[in-house]
């Protein structure tokens, strides 16, 4: 499933809940900051640990978009 190239991660503030899945899931892009997830880099290479945690996301407040063409690669409905 990982495709090449970069993704671009965010975080929607208002939707996250702090649950922490996401740093759970892959520390490697995420981190919890004043009890909020927050991916450590907003760019990175195309992983599908960064697919995993954004899909775990309880409140899909995670979202991956492929940089350049901004086609969502995660959460997919």
């Amino acid at each position: 499933m990982t495709e090449d190239g970069r993704w671009q991660i965010s975080i929607d503030s208002g939707t996250c809940i702090g649950s922490g899945v996401c740093a759970g899931t892959s520390p490697k892009y995420f981190k919890l900051d004043g009890g909020y997830g927050t991916p450590v880099a907003d760019e990175v290479d195309a992983d599908d640990e960064v697919v995993t945690a954004a899909e775990s996301c309880p409140m899909e407040a995670i979202l991956v978009r492929e940089v350049g063409t901004e086609k969502v690669v995660a959460p997919l409905d």
